[in-house]
């Protein structure tokens, strides 16, 4: 999950991204939200370094530069 990669909480995220704490909650838990939210949402978690990958996978930018130095 994106929010367990920068630490933060349900506030946290939801004010950087200008929408409800209850809002978070939904989309964690797979409900439908509005597109524009989802976009101010994902935007939020990019800005802090995550990675959108296939199938819903999350990353960071730290995580990738460690996974390239093991390879």
């Amino acid at each position: 999950m994106a929010r367990a990669l920068v630490k933060l909480g349900v506030r946290e995220i939801a004010s950087s991204a200008g929408v409800t704490p209850n809002t978070i909650s939904r989309i964690e838990n797979g409900s439908d939200a509005k597109q524009s939210t989802i976009n101010a949402v994902r935007a939020v978690y990019e800005n802090m370094g995550v990675k959108f990958l296939a199938a819903g996978d999350v990353t960071t930018s730290a995580s990738i530069c460690m996974e390239e130095q093991e390879i």
